[in-house]
C-alpha cells in the first residue's frame, strides 16, 4: 500500500489529551459543584428558637460518582465501530475523575478512520443534569430525540470538510437520573476523501450509547 501524509483533521485527532486540556471537554458545561456550606455564623439559633426547627434535606443522588466509561462497551460493539482498534480504549485524564470520565477509541485500518468517545458525567442533582442536558441540545440544533434510552436522549450528525477531506461526526447524548452520557463517533475515507454516510454515523453512535447507558445503571445496581 502507497503511503499517504495523514490530512490535518487526523493529525488534530490524534492528540486528544492536547486538545481536551485547551478547549475542555466537548460538549461539557463544566463540572457541577455542590453548593458550599453555609456559614456557621449565620446558622447560629436565636433566643428561643426551636433547637428541633428542621434542616434542609440533602439531595439524594441515584448516582454518585461516574463509571469506568472504558468498560461500557463490549469487544463486539468496538471492534464494529472502529475497526483495528485496541479493544481497551484509552482513557482521557480529567480534573475530577470522580464527577468525569471520558474512553477513546481510534484507528486507521487501511484509509478508513474511525473515531469514538464516550463520556460519563455526575451532577449534582436530576434538576442540574436536566438543565445541562437541555442547554447542550440547544447548543447542538439540528438532531432530533432518541426514544427508549435513559431519562432523554437526543442525537445529531454533522458534516464537516477540510483541505477536502470530508469527516462525518455523530454525537448522542443522553440524561438517566442525576448522570449524562454524551457519544462521539466520526469517520473519514482517506482515499475518497468522502466520509461514511449519516445513518452509518447515527446508529453507530446510537448503538455506543445504548451500551453506555446500560452499564451505568448496571453498575448502579452493583
Amino acid at each position: 500500500m502507497r503511503s499517504l501524509p495523514l490530512p490535518l483533521a487526523l493529525t488534530a485527532r490524534l492528540s486528544p489529551v492536547v486538545v481536551l486540556a485547551a478547549a475542555g471537554w466537548a460538549l461539557s458545561s463544566g463540572p457541577f459543584a455542590a453548593a458550599p456550606a453555609a456559614d456557621d455564623g449565620a446558622t447560629q439559633q436565636s433566643e428561643g428558637e426551636s433547637p428541633t426547627a428542621p434542616a434542609t434535606a440533602a439531595v439524594s443522588k441515584t448516582y454518585a460518582a461516574a463509571s469506568a466509561p472504558c468498560d461500557s462497551l463490549g469487544t463486539k460493539t468496538i471492534k464494529s465501530l472502529v475497526p483495528g482498534a485496541k479493544t481497551a480504549g484509552k482513557e482521557i485524564p480529567s480534573t475530577d475523575s470522580k464527577l468525569r470520565r471520558t474512553c477513546s477509541w481510534n484507528a486507521l485500518k487501511g484509509y478508513d478512520y474511525r473515531w469514538l468517545d464516550v463520556s460519563f458525567e455526575i451532577t449534582a442533582s436530576d434538576d442540574a443534569a436536566q438543565k445541562s442536558f437541555k442547554e447542550r441540545v440547544a447548543a447542538k440544533s439540528g438532531g432530533g430525540d432518541v426514544p427508549g434510552i435513559g431519562d432523554a436522549g437526543y442525537s445529531v450528525v454533522n458534516l464537516t470538510t477540510e483541505d477536502k477531506q470530508q469527516t462525518r461526526e455523530g454525537v448522542v447524548l443522553v440524561r438517566t437520573s442525576n448522570a449524562l452520557v454524551s457519544i462521539t463517533y466520526s469517520g473519514s475515507d482517506f482515499e475518497s476523501k468522502k466520509a461514511p454516510d449519516t445513518d452509518e454515523i447515527n446508529k453507530g453512535a446510537i448503538k455506543a450509547a445504548k451500551e453506555a447507558v446500560a452499564a451505568l445503571e448496571d453498575g448502579q445496581k452493583g
